[in-house]
């Protein structure tokens, strides 16, 4: 096959292939469970500082405990390069949608971030030439139509706003670097990998303090939030992301990430924050059947490619 023919994703893994991508996939659903929780305790953090100030401590202090784990690691060239990209699209997604949120919606900004769920199979398939199986698209038209529900947003009803130019370059970068970790991951200590990361998103938020201006009031709830999202949602989570990608596809990865807005609707609705309505639960609904359809379609058609054709025996008549 030449290096431009497109390789479906249709190879039949073996049993032990099998039991680890599963346990990247549980492994994915608990850190997206955790994503969902800290929407609260982010939007708590931003009433005593601005969001620049908050990404520059949070992800300095995720890049401190890593490097202290790390330690020579951090120095391959190699790690360094990879670092420094994969870090750069990183902070592209944070930094493009907290800058496109001045001018469109939370709702608009929650959906067309979620449009990564669709990105990234498209790009794998223009990049890589790697197209996913038939069961992964639809479960991502599943996803990205429950995105639409479950946030409200009708894109076709108006035409798109600066900031929701800025939020579709934030889905842009965060598809890039889910792209990008399934193909460094493997190749790169995990640790030191996102450790560098982690550096890249708190140096660049630094130097984007200037021009957005720096507002902090050091309160314990602040710094609280800052040390928890650092160090679990930050260093733990992206480094069991890119643990994960090394025994799944970035198809499978984008689409269980897509169930984030699901867990933080269901956490506001268990605090009282809120109540979701018939649509937000249709909406929810759908992205959890179309990481279903992606799981569990995958699983029966290679279960049925596997089972062994047994041809019918020959009727003779009879004399």
């Amino acid at each position: 096959m030449s290096s431009t023919s497109i390789s479906p994703q249709t190879e039949l893994p073996s049993r032990p292939e099998s039991h680890a991508r599963l346990q990247a996939d549980g492994a994915l659903a608990l850190i997206t469970a955790f994503w969902g929780i800290t929407f609260v305790v982010v939007k708590g953090a931003l009433s005593h500082g601005d969001p620049f100030s908050f990404l520059a401590l949070r992800f300095s202090i995720g890049a401190l405990v890593l490097t202290a784990i790390a330690r020579r690691e951090l120095l391959v060239p190699q790690t360094l390069r990879r670092g420094l990209l994969l870090g750069s699209f990183l902070f592209l997604g944070f930094a493009l949608q907290t800058v496109g949120l001045v001018s469109t919606t939370p709702s608009r900004s929650a959906f067309i971030t979620g449009l990564y769920v669709v990105l990234v199979p498209v790009l794998g398939l223009a990049l890589f030439r790697r197209a996913p199986r038939v069961s992964s698209w639809v479960g991502v038209v599943l996803a990205a139509v429950g995105m639409r529900y479950l946030t409200g947003t009708d894109l076709m009803g108006q035409g798109l706003s600066t900031g929701d130019w800025l939020t579709l370059a934030c889905a842009l970068a965060y598809a890039f670097h889910i792209l990008l970790t399934e193909r460094y991951a493997p190749k790169s200590g995990v640790v030191a990998l996102v450790a560098v990361q982690l550096w890249v998103v708190a140096l660049l938020s630094l130097l984007c303090l200037p021009f957005a201006g720096a507002r902090v009031e050091w309160t314990p709830s602040f710094i609280g939030a800052a040390a928890f999202c650092g160090l679990f949602a930050s260093a733990m989570a992206i480094c069991i992301q890119t643990w994960a990608q090394t025994r799944t596809t970035a198809v499978r990865v984008a689409l269980i990430c897509s169930m984030e807005p699901v867990f933080a609707g269901a956490y506001s609705v268990a605090l009282g924050y809120e109540t979701l309505g018939v649509r937000e639960w249709v909406g929810g609904g759908l992205i959890v059947l179309g990481v279903l359809m992606a799981e569990l379609g995958g699983h029966l058609w290679e279960r049925m490619r596997a089972r062994p054709s047994h041809p019918l025996p020959d009727v003779q008549a009879g004399g």
